[in-house]
């Protein structure tokens, strides 16, 4: 049976079978392959399983449904493509061994995906988490990073000089009106 395994950060690793023969996909939650991702539109697209194929068709989203980076209207997925929703990218697991040198792990959605070699410019897969010896290095700092005045703090004299620019005018107005009132008062004596 094939599968759809998500390859987003943060999302990785995520599967949905596609054990019937259409499936819905989209952000809300009335589709069948629910991706709660901005990008992906309300009711993005279908998968129809035909026999060993799997079609995508793209249902006029907004960001379009791409494969391989090509953007398509329905289009037949291959095992080795990676399947586009606006920004979510999938593969699809076909459960058949890859051919060639070495077949990878089969991802699950209980463990994570590990990082692979891939193409330049194609999307990496990164594992998820810092392992602990990661953690106990993290502290380290570079010789002299608290030192270096390039980037110090740098003083504002524009906000300076209005600060004292408005307390003098503030104590002047302050003073004009203790001078007032004073005049007021000896009037009426």
């Amino acid at each position: 049976m094939a599968k759809l395994v998500i390859l987003n950060q943060g999302m990785t690793g995520r599967l949905f079978d596609l054990n019937v023969e259409r499936t819905t996909v989209g952000r809300l939650e009335d589709n069948a392959f629910q991706i709660a991702d901005g990008s992906v539109s309300s009711h993005h697209a279908e998968i129809l399983v035909r026999g060993d194929e799997v079609v995508v068709k793209d249902l006029n989203s907004t960001n379009g449904t791409f494969i391989n980076n090509e953007k398509i209207t329905e289009t037949v997925l291959k095992p080795g493509q990676t399947l586009r929703f606006g920004q979510v990218e999938l593969k699809i697991d076909d459960g058949k061994p890859v051919t060639g040198s070495s077949a990878p792990a089969p991802v699950s959605a209980s463990t994570p995906a590990a990082p692979k070699k891939q193409a330049e410019g194609s999307t990496m897969v990164m594992s998820r988490g810092v392992s602990l010896s990661e953690l106990e290095q993290g502290g380290t700092r570079p010789p002299g990073f608290d030192t270096n005045t390039a980037f110090s703090k740098k003083r504002n004299k524009v906000n300076t000089y209005f600060i004292v620019g408005g307390v003098i005018v503030g104590v002047i107005i302050i003073g004009l009106i203790i001078y007032a009132l004073m005049q007021v008062n000896s009037g009426h004596q």
